[in-house]
């Protein structure tokens, strides 16, 4: 399977969020869209990053209250790692295991075209494995009679 099936399959709105903003507004972003994680875009919308929750739980842990006021800029972790439509579960499965991340930002000629989270990558690569097990299967069945 390949990650544009995945987001093919979820076909979930592209959320991003500008530089500028406040941890507060990308809280509220990601509490009404559900999202773990958030691209950030910065100056003329170019890809800038990616700010997650986990990188708002460690700023809360150092600075406290202090978080709330501070920039998107100031805790997105701005070296991204992405991958591609055509990538597959396996690959980007690696990849997420690789760097300790959960979300990939999906680039398609250097475009954003979706982001993938790493439940949505186990739960394609558990189907995966489940076609193969029921092929199996039949095929054992078939060779025993």
């Amino acid at each position: 399977m390949k990650v544009s099936e995945i987001l093919t399959a979820e076909d979930k709105e592209i959320v991003t969020i500008g530089d500028d903003h406040s941890i507060t507004e990308v809280a509220g972003v990601m509490a009404d869209h559900g999202l773990g994680a958030v691209v950030v875009t910065g100056e003329g919308g170019k890809l800038a990053g990616i700010i997650s929750e986990r990188d708002i739980v460690r700023a809360l842990n150092r600075h406290g209250a202090a978080t709330n006021d501070m920039r998107v800029a100031e805790l997105m972790t701005s070296s991204l790692i992405t991958c591609e439509p055509e990538n597959s579960v396996e690959d980007v499965m690696k990849l997420m295991t690789e760097h300790g991340i959960r979300h990939l930002p999906v680039l398609q000629d250097g475009a954003l075209v979706g982001v993938v989270g790493i439940l949505s990558v186990v739960r394609a690569r558990l189907g995966e494995v489940e076609t193969d097990y029921g092929t199996l299967r039949e095929f054992m069945a078939t060779r025993i009679e």
